[in-house]
């Protein structure tokens, strides 16, 4: 069959990257191992059943996450407001236009998703950057800026990366707190992205934006779905969770004015199935990812530096030691290291001189672009020295 993915793409790779020949591709956020067998089993015998039309959503499909978060995460959600949306950026959309106007400020925490920014500016709104900070721990929320940039009165919501993409942090729950702190004090809204919550990696743990929201009072939305966790992307619905209720109406309003409510057969079928039969799966994947963390560790030249992931798929490489120009790193890659990476600034200014390597993927890959990458480092750094 042929590969149709979007990371695989010649053409895709052609245009990122300079060249599409003997790359690996590693830059696209969704895992490329085998799925859950439960979901490819219900997406099979679905397609089998030769009847694709109108399908009303059963109960059970928002029961079944209820259900999830509950068992997964320790988290009550059934006292608030839960919709169904297309994708998370639908969902990013949609609610900046109804919780802001034309002119405000979003605060964004780069380097992070580069998605978000482009969804503000599409909405005629501000993006405001207060970045994370890089410290020998690992990054660090700036409180200090955080404050400082809430207090505008124009910036009237944050994008709050939970765990964070690209960098990998998972937030502990004093980091939320004083989020949710800051944002209270100034009627700031929060969203926040969890669309990676079910992928933190042991000793860290996912903790709910709402858990320290319940504390303050602000007003949140945070997006959820299987589409990460079990590879659904290009299936799945995600989900909107909100403790506003004025915020869940209009929020429903636009959707059934957008036509965004209606329902994808495969996806319903998907959907329940790997939230009611696919944990077994997700303990493995988990027990993979953090492997092939350790493979990349382990594997790296001492130039190139892993910022150790507490969560995602996603393993963020320092490469500045390298002394490459920041435009030339993803062609670098391509072609001295054969390796198709997310240059880190793509995620922001922030991000110049460090790439973003997806590691759901079979141990074997791994091991493969570590040794690529480490020979291509060593040849970089040998042509670069001085001749003695």
């Amino acid at each position: 069959m042929t590969d149709r993915r979007q990371g695989s793409d010649p053409a895709t790779l052609k245009r990122h990257f300079g060249t599409s020949e003997d790359l690996i591709p590693l830059w696209i956020a969704e895992p490329a191992v085998e799925l859950a067998p439960e979901v490819v089993d219900a997406l099979t015998a679905r397609g089998a059943s030769g009847w694709y039309g109108y399908e009303t959503r059963p109960d059970s499909i928002l029961e079944t996450f209820r259900s999830w978060v509950a068992n997964r995460h320790g988290w009550d959600i059934s006292e608030l407001h839960r919709l169904v949306s297309p994708s998370v950026g639908t969902s990013i959309g949609v609610l900046i236009d109804e919780v802001t106007e034309p002119g405000d400020g979003v605060i964004l925490q780069p380097p992070v998703f580069t998605d978000f920014k482009t969804l503000i500016a599409s909405a005629d709104r501000i993006a405001v950057r207060s970045p994370l900070v890089l410290t020998d721990e690992g990054y660090r929320i700036d409180f200090d800026d955080l404050e400082a940039k809430a207090s505008e009165r124009r910036n009237r919501m944050l994008i709050l990366c939970s765990p964070h993409n690209p960098v990998g942090r998972v937030w502990s729950p004093g980091e939320l707190d004083r989020v949710a702190s800051i944002c209270a004090r100034h009627d700031v809204f929060v969203l926040a992205d969890e669309i990676h919550a079910d992928l933190a990696l042991a000793p860290s743990s996912f903790v709910p934006f709402a858990h320290a929201a319940e504390r303050h009072d602000v007003s949140w939305a945070a997006t959820h779905g299987p589409i990460k966790t079990f590879g659904l992307a290009g299936v799945c619905d995600t989900v909107v969770i909100t403790n506003h209720a004025d915020i869940a109406q209009r929020f429903q309003t636009r959707s059934s004015q957008l036509h965004l409510t209606r329902n994808n057969v495969f996806g319903l079928a998907a959907f329940e199935t790997a939230y009611r039969d696919g944990e077994r799966w997700l303990d493995e994947f988990l027990v993979l990812i953090s492997n092939n963390i350790d493979t990349l560790r382990e594997g790296l030249p001492s130039e190139i530096e892993l910022i150790t992931p507490e969560g995602t798929y996603l393993a963020w490489l320092d490469l500045r030691q390298l002394g490459l120009e920041v435009p030339a790193i993803p062609t670098w890659l391509a072609s001295a290291a054969g390796l198709a990476l997310s240059p880190g600034h793509w995620f922001g200014r922030e991000g110049a001189g460090f790439a973003r390597m997806t590691v759901a993927m079979p141990s074997a890959v791994v091991e493969q672009a570590v040794t690529q990458l480490a020979a291509a480092a060593e040849h970089h750094l040998e042509r670069a020295s001085p001749q003695s």
